[in-house]
C-alpha cells in the first residue's frame, strides 16, 4: 500500500527531540502515513493530539456523535460552546492548529470496506464489540494496521493486529552498540580486543557487526555484517581474518540492528485466546480478568442497548453473571475470575509492536476495602463539564478538587500534559482554588512537536505565561497564575513560608536530577505532597513522595556523574571516547569565539603592558585567537588564512609536538606502554581541502572569525576550494613561533610580541563574543564542533560521532516523544486522585516506570521512610524538632538548654547552612559571648521568614547520622 504522496520537506528543526529517538526513516513513513481515527471521546481526543504532534501525513477524523456534558471531563477538545455538534467536526479546527503539515480532515459516512483501502493505520476507539470486529475482519483482510483502544472509568484497553507479516525494521530504542578497537588478530577466527574493556558487556554472541576507521586490516572497513562470539575473557571472535592485511591501528566496532517479522491473530480469534503483555504471572491473570469484564461490558450493552449507571448495584450485578456464564479462556481453566473486577467497571514500523492485548486498570484509586463507595445519587450526571469524571468519584471528591492549590515547576513537554489534566480534572478551578505554574524558560520551535499548549506564534515567549493562557481557554474557571521564574536558592524569597503555606501539593516537571532534588527538599522542608514525573525518549518515570507516608525523592544512583564533565586534561591530551572529542571542540569554539572576544572587549588593563598580560592569564586564549596573523583581520582572505593555520595547529603540529614529548614507544616506570588501554596513540592528519571534513573546518571557523571581527563571511564554497588551493600552509617557523609562545607565556619577556600584536586588536571596533546556539543549522556554530570533534577522532582513532549525535551531545538534548510524555502526565493524575481523596497508607500509592519500545510497563507501592535511631530518639527524613522563638526571643543559651530537656541529648555543634553559631569545642569566651545572644541577632533573617533552618550535632554522634533540622519558628 503506497504511503500519502507528498512533496513536504521535514522540519528536521520542530521534530528533532523525536528525531533522536525515531531515526531519520522511520521519521519519513510517519510522514508518509495515513490514519483513520474513529471515536473522539477524551480517549480519542488524545491519540489524535499524539498523532498530530507526531506528524502523521493525513488524519482522518470520524464520529458523528453529538457532544455531551460527560465528554468534557476528558475531551480537551471540546467545549460547552460544542455541545450537540459532531464530535469530530468540533474537534477538527483545533487538532488542524497543532501542526500545519498535517492534514486533518472529517468523515462523516459509514466505515466501508472501501474505505480502509485508503489507509495504512485504522483505529476505534470507544466503539461497539461489533464494529470492532467488522473492521478488524476487514483490516486484517487487507494488510491495514488496526488498533482498537478503551477506557471504562479507570481500566484501559488496547489491541493491536499488525497482520501476519510486519516487519519491525528497528525492534529496540538503543543506539547500535559503537565501541573502539585495540587489536584485531590474524587467524580464524579472528580475535577483537576493545579499549575499554567493559564494552565487551554490551555486546552478546549471535549480534552482527560491521567496521569502520581500522588501519592496516582495512578489508574489515565497510564490510558485510558479521555474526560474533563473545569470549569468557571478554573479547570478540569475528570469523576468519587469515586472509586479512596485518591490524595496524585505530577503528570501531559497530552494532548492526537486524529487522524481526511479527505475526498478529485477527481481532475474532484474539478474543478467545488472548496474548496479553504483561510483566509476572499475577499481571497475566488480572489482565485475563479484565478481558473477560469488556467482553462482558459489550455484552450489557448489546442486550441492553445502554452502558452500566455509575455504582449501581443491579447492574453491576448483572454484569459479574455474564461474566461467569462467558466461561473460561482457553487455555485459563481452573482460573477464577476476579469479580470485583467486574464490579468495579460497571461503575512507524520502529519498535516491537504489542502481542497484542494491552490491559490497565487504576482501580487503587477507588476507597479502600472497608470504605465506603460513592453512592450512585453522589454521581449522577449534574450538566456540568465534570459529569464524566463525577461518575467515577462522586460530587464530593469534585468539590475537594476544586480548593486545592498546587504548585508546577515546569511548563515543558510534561508541564503541558499535566496542566492539560489540571483543567479536565477541575482541580483549583473553585473560589479559594489555583494552580501556580514556575518556568523561566521561552518557547522555541522544537518544543511544538511535544508541547501542546504552544503555537508557532508563541515562539520566544515565555512558557510559563503562554501555557497558563492556554490552560484557561481549556477550562475557563481554573486559576492559573504564570511566574516566570525556576526554583533554586535564588528564588527562596518569592518561594519562601508564605508561599508554600498556601501550597497543598507540588509537580515536579523539570529535566535534570539536580533540579529534582532541589524541588523535593522544597517539598521536604514545607511538609508538601510531591508528584514528578520525567521522560527519555520512549522510557518515562512518574513517582509519589508524601510526607510521612513514603521515601523522599531521591535520584537515581548514578545521576550525580551524569551531568559532570570529563576531566579536563583527559578531554584535552587523552581523549578515549566519542563524547570526549565533543566537549573539546565545543570548548575549542568557546575559547576562540567567545572567550577570547569578552577578554580583549572587557579587559584592556590586560593589554596595557606584558606585564598586565601575564597578571590576566588570559595569554594562551588570546595567542589562540591571534594564530598566525600578526595584525586584525581585515579581510575574508585574512580570516581563510586564521582557519588554516588552526587546523594545522590542532590537528597535525599539536599531536607531533606531542608524540615529541610522549613518543609512540614511551614506557612508564612500571614498565607498561603508555600508550596502551584507554590511552590510544594519536597520529597527525595532512591537512586536504578535497576531504569533507578538512575544507568544513576551515569553511566554518572562516565565517566564525569573521563574524566576531565584524567582517563579512563567505558561504560559496567553489570560492573557498580555489582559494585554499592557492594558500600556501602555514610554515613550521610560525606554528613553532605560536606552539613556543603557549608554552611561554608565563613570563613579561614571553608576552612581548603577542602584547604587540594584540594591541591593533584593541585599537579597533569591539569584537563580537559569539555565544553557541544549538538550534541553528545556517550559523556555522555546529557545523564547527562537528567538523573539529571527527578530526579529534580521527587523530586518536576514536569513533566519529554523526552531525546529529555531536548536536545532541553538545546541546546536552533530551530525546522525546509526544506519547512518552502523556502516559506519564496521566501516571502522575492517578496518584493526585489518591493524595486530594484524603489520607491513604502507602500501599494505595503507586510509582511507575514504562518503556514502551519495548512494551514494558511496571508499577509498584513506594518504599516507606528510613527510620534512623540515637540514642532513645528515631525519626525519618520528614520529622524536624521545633522550637518557637518565643517572646521576648530566647538566647542561644536558653535555646541550647530547651533542646537538652527536650531531647536529654547535650548539643555540641549548632550550624545555619555553612554559618557554625555554636560549637563546644570553641574557647570559652567565645562560647559565652555567642551563648548571650539572640538566634536572629546571629543570623540574617529574610523579610517574610517565619521559619530559621538549624543543623545540630550531639554529644557522642556518629558522623553518618542526619539528625533532624530545628525549626526555630520565629
Amino acid at each position: 500500500m503506497d504511503t500519502l504522496e507528498t512533496s513536504k520537506s521535514l522540519d528536521k528543526e520542530l521534530y528533532s527531540r523525536q528525531l533522536y529517538v525515531l531515526g531519520l526513516p522511520a521519521m519519513r513513513r510517519i510522514q508518509g502515513a495515513k490514519v483513520l481515527l474513529s471515536g473522539l471521546q477524551g480517549l480519542g481526543a488524545e491519540v489524535a493530539k499524539n498523532l498530530v504532534l507526531m506528524g502523521v501525513g493525513s488524519l482522518t477524523l470520524h464520529d458523528p456523535h453529538p457532544t455531551c456534558w460527560s465528554d468534557l471531563a476528558a475531551q480537551f477538545l471540546l467545549s460547552e460552546q460544542d455541545l450537540g455538534r459532531s464530535r469530530a467536526e468540533a474537534s477538527q479546527k483545533l487538532l488542524a492548529e497543532l501542526n500545519g503539515a498535517v492534514q486533518v480532515c472529517v468523515y462523516t459516512g459509514d466505515i466501508t470496506e472501501d474505505l480502509l483501502l485508503d489507509f495504512q493505520v485504522v483505529v476505534l476507539t470507544a466503539s461497539r464489540l461489533e464494529e470492532q470486529l467488522r473492521v478488524g475482519t476487514l483490516c486484517h483482510e487487507h494488510g491495514v494496521c488496526f488498533l482498537v483502544a478503551d477506557t471504562r472509568g479507570l481500566v484501559g484497553q488496547l489491541f493491536c493486529d499488525f497482520g501476519k507479516n510486519f516487519t519491525v525494521q528497528d525492534p529496540t530504542e538503543a543506539e547500535p552498540l559503537m565501541a573502539t578497537i585495540q587489536h584485531i588478530s590474524q587467524g580464524s577466527p579472528g580475535i577483537l580486543t576493545l579499549r575499554e574493556e567493559a564494552d565487551a558487556h554490551h555486546f552478546h554472541t549471535g549480534d552482527w557487526v560491521t567496521f569502520s576507521g581500522i588501519e592496516g586490516m582495512v578489508e574489515l572497513n565497510g564490510c558485510d555484517p558479521r555474526p560474533l562470539h563473545v569470549r569468557e575473557d571478554g573479547t570478540l571472535e569475528i570469523g576468519d581474518t587469515t586472509a586479512f592485511s596485518r591490524y595496524l591501528r585505530g577503528g570501531a566496532v559497530t552494532e548492526v540492528k537486524r529487522a524481526k517479522t511479527v505475526s498478529h491473530e485477527p481481532l475474532d480469534t484474539a478474543l478467545l485466546q488472548p496474548r496479553v503483555v504483561a510483566q509476572s504471572p499475577q499481571e497475566v491473570h488480572r489482565a485475563r480478568c479484565l478481558h473477560q469484564s469488556f467482553c462482558s461490558l459489550h455484552k450489557f450493552q448489546q442486550l441492553h442497548g445502554r452502558p452500566p449507571k455509575p455504582w449501581d448495584p443491579v447492574d453491576a450485578e448483572m454484569v459479574v453473571d455474564l461474566a461467569q456464564a462467558m466461561g473460561p479462556l482457553k487455555g485459563t481453566e481452573g482460573e477464577p475470575l476476579e469479580e470485583q473486577l467486574d464490579e468495579s467497571l460497571a461503575i512507524s514500523g520502529k519498535f516491537m509492536p504489542l502481542d497484542q492485548w494491552l490491559y490497565f486498570d487504576a482501580l487503587d484509586c477507588l476507597p479502600e476495602n472497608g470504605d465506603p463507595f460513592p453512592n450512585p445519587e453522589d454521581c449522577a450526571p449534574r450538566r456540568c463539564r465534570y459529569d464524566g469524571q463525577t461518575a467515577v468519584f462522586g460530587a464530593d471528591f469534585q468539590e475537594k478538587l476544586s480548593h486545592q492549590h498546587y504548585l508546577l515547576v515546569g511548563a515543558g513537554a510534561v508541564g503541558c500534559e499535566l496542566l492539560k489534566g489540571f483543567a479536565l480534572m477541575g482541580l483549583g478551578a473553585g473560589g479559594s482554588g489555583g494552580v501556580t505554574v514556575a518556568d523561566m524558560d521561552h518557547v522555541e520551535l522544537s518544543n511544538l512537536s511535544r508541547q501542546f499548549l504552544f503555537r508557532s506564534q508563541d515562539i520566544h515567549r515565555q512558557k510559563a505565561e503562554v501555557a497558563a493562557e492556554a490552560t484557561r481557554r481549556l477550562n475557563a474557571d481554573l486559576q492559573v497564575t504564570p511566574l516566570n521564574l525556576q526554583l533554586d536558592p535564588t528564588t527562596e524569597h518569592i518561594f519562601g513560608d508564605d508561599f508554600f503555606s498556601g501550597v497543598d501539593g507540588v509537580a515536579a516537571a523539570v529535566d535534570t536530577f539536580e533540579a529534582r532534588d532541589y524541588v523535593a527538599a522544597r517539598c521536604t522542608h514545607f511538609l508538601k505532597p510531591l508528584l514528578e514525573a520525567g521522560t527519555t525518549g520512549t522510557r518515562g518515570s512518574a513517582g509519589v513522595f508524601i510526607p510521612h507516608v513514603t521515601e523522599n525523592y531521591k535520584a537515581p544512583s548514578d545521576a550525580a556523574s551524569e551531568d559532570a564533565p570529563d576531566p579536563v586534561c583527559t578531554v584535552r591530551y587523552i581523549p578515549a571516547t566519542t563524547e570526549h572529542t565533543v566537549q573539546w571542540a565545543k570548548g575549542e569554539f568557546d575559547d576562540l569565539f567567545c572567550e577570547s572576544a569578552k577578554t580583549i572587549n572587557s579587559h584592556p588593563h590586560a593589554l596595557s603592558s606584558p606585564e598586565g598580560l601575564v597578571k590576566s592569564q588570559k595569554q594562551p586564549l588570546l595567542q589562540t585567537m591571534r594564530g598566525v596573523l600578526t595584525e586584525r583581520p581585515q579581510t575574508w582572505r585574512d580570516c581563510v588564512l586564521w582557519a588554516l593555520g588552526h587546523w594545522q595547529l590542532r590537528f597535525h603540529y599539536g599531536i607531533t609536538q606531542l608524540l615529541r614529548t610522549y613518543p609512540p614507544d614511551k614506557v612508564q616506570e612500571d614498565g607498561t606502554p603508555f600508550w596502551s588501554g584507554p590511552k590510544q596513540c594519536p597520529q597527525p592528519l595532512e591537512f586536504d581541502a578535497s576531504q569533507d571534513t578538512h575544507f568544513l573546518y576551515v569553511l566554518a571557523a572562516a565565517n566564525l572569525y569573521a563574524q566576531m571581527h565584524g567582517l563579512p563571511g563567505s558561504q560559496d564554497q567553489t570560492a573557498l576550494r580555489g582559494l585554499l588551493n592557492l594558500l600556501p600552509l602555514p610554515d613550521s617557523q610560525n606554528l613553532d613561533r605560536i606552539f613556543a609562545s603557549e608554552l611561554e607565556l608565563d613570563s613579561p619577556s614571553g608576552c612581548k610580541q603577542l602584547h604587540e600584536d594584540l594591541k591593533t586588536w584593541s585599537k579597533g571596533p569591539s569584537l563580537e563574543p559569539l555565544t553557541f546556539e544549538k538550534d541553528n543549522d545556517s550559523n556555522f556554530h555546529v557545523d564547527f564542533v562537528v567538523a573539529a570533534a571527527s578530526l579529534r577522532a580521527q587523530n586518536y582513532g576514536i569513533p566519529v560521532a554523526s552531525h546529529a549525535e555531536t548536536k545532541r551531545i553538545v546541546g546536552r538534548i533530551i530525546p522525546a516523544v509526544v506519547t512518552t510524555t502523556a502516559a506519564v502526565a496521566g501516571l502522575v493524575g492517578l496518584e493526585l486522585y489518591k493524595v486530594v481523596g484524603g489520607p491513604r497508607p502507602r500501599h494505595a500509592f503507586r510509582h511507575s516506570y514504562l518503556h514502551l519500545a519495548e512494551n514494558y510497563f511496571s508499577r509498584w507501592v513506594p518504599k516507606a521512610p528510613d527510620i534512623q535511631k540515637f540514642h532513645h530518639l528515631k525519626w525519618t527524613c520528614w520529622d524536624r524538632l521545633e522550637v518557637p522563638a518565643g517572646k521576648p526571643e530566647r538566647t542561644l543559651e536558653s535555646l541550647l538548654a530547651h533542646i537538652q530537656e527536650l531531647q536529654g541529648l547535650r548539643v555540641t555543634m549548632l550550624l545555619h547552612g555553612s554559618a557554625q553559631l555554636y560549637s563546644a569545642g570553641w574557647s570559652e569566651e567565645k562560647q559565652a559571648r555567642h551563648l548571650s545572644r539572640r538566634v536572629t541577632e546571629l543570623v540574617k533573617k529574610e523579610p517574610g521568614q517565619r521559619v530559621l533552618v538549624l543543623e545540630l550535632g550531639y554529644e557522642g554522634e556518629e558522623y553518618d547520622i542526619n539528625f533532624p533540622r530545628l525549626h526555630y519558628k520565629l
